[in-house]
């Protein structure tokens, strides 16, 4: 349409109750539910992405980690059947008072390959672990900047998640005494129940 024909065009008027609606409406209408679709993925995207996982089912929601030689590293490879995830850090002093008796807790159940503990200390260096740790600081899973925590719902140290085949159980906020007795036994029972039938119940 040229500039005459705009100037010479009558003022629009509503079209008949009987019209069939002009194309781009008829588009908009149906793009809707699609449009909603589309939405509905992008939250299922966003839950999947943030929510913790196992091996299939934990994952780390975002964010990397990194291990002793700063190469990239993830959470998931390194779950057992039963495995702790401890976040910690060597400026934490109840991470400190802790650290001797989950070290021992690590030792005393170090002859059933159906457990693991994977620590990852955050915001934290290297030197620092291997001068605080010791033998086994390489084992160490290293979180920067609080991305991994942060979107496991960690925001404060020392933190434990029991993760039994694939799924978060229990989860432990601030000092924990991994030398108690009751303690133990759980997790002795939960070795039993999610090990193969081969496997006989931890007695550390």
């Amino acid at each position: 349409m040229n500039s005459s024909d705009e100037a010479d065009a009558p003022a629009s008027a509503p079209p008949p109750a009987d019209a069939a609606p002009a194309p781009q409406a008829a588009g908009a209408r149906l793009g809707l539910p699609a449009k909603l679709g589309l939405a509905a993925l992008a939250v299922c995207a966003l839950a999947a992405l943030f929510w913790p996982k196992g091996q299939s089912a934990f994952q780390e929601p975002g964010g990397f980690l990194y291990d002793s030689a700063g190469r990239a590293a993830t959470i998931g490879s390194r779950l057992a059947p039963v495995t702790l995830v401890h976040f910690w850090a060597t400026w934490c002093p109840p991470c400190i008072q802790e650290t001797p008796k989950l070290q021992r807790l690590i030792h005393d159940f170090s002859s059933n390959p159906q457990f693991a503990v994977v620590m990852v200390a955050v915001a934290d260096s290297s030197d620092r672990v291997r001068t605080f740790l010791g033998p086994g600081s390489e084992m160490v899973l290293f979180d920067p900047a609080w991305k991994v925590a942060n979107r496991y719902g960690t925001d404060k140290l020392p933190e434990t998640y029991l993760v039994v085949r694939g799924q978060v159980v229990r989860k432990w906020v601030g000092m924990t005494d991994w030398d108690d007795a009751s303690l133990r036994a759980d997790l002795a029972k939960r070795l039993q129940e999610g090990g193969s039938s081969k496997t006989a119940a931890l007695q550390p």
